[in-house]
């Protein structure tokens, strides 16, 4: 059996390469945390859409405004406006997510908005 001398150097290779996963895993979910959100808003506002024949102004707001609280989104998504015509309907919204970085908070801009016709 051949023994190796080892010569007593470290690799830090390895663990730079680990550190850096982490940091992008651990920013990376929370930048896909706050899509996530904002895709579920969407999807909030494409549902109550389908039911805007038979739901007024005032209870999609209040369904809405309830989904905004419920996902943790800022204030500024409680702004909801609806415009209607006979048989068509817009509801739209707009607001800034505000995600920690190492080297700045980074804002994101989203305007969640959905046109259907009934």
């Amino acid at each position: 059996m051949v023994r190796r001398s080892r010569s007593g150097k470290s690799s830090y290779g390895c663990l730079v390469f680990v550190l850096f996963v982490g940091a992008v895993l651990y920013f990376g979910f929370n930048i896909g945390n706050v899509y996530w959100r904002a895709y579920q808003f969407q999807d909030a506002m494409t549902q109550e859409s389908r039911f805007a024949a038979r739901n007024g102004n005032d209870v999609i707001v209040a369904h809405l405004r309830a989904q905004v609280d419920s996902l943790g989104l800022p204030e500024g998504a409680k702004r909801i406006q609806i415009r209607r015509k006979p048989n068509q309907i817009w509801i739209w919204s707009e607001y800034i997510e505000v995600v920690p970085l190492p080297w700045k908070d980074q804002e994101i801009n989203f305007n969640p908005h959905v046109e259907r016709v009934f």
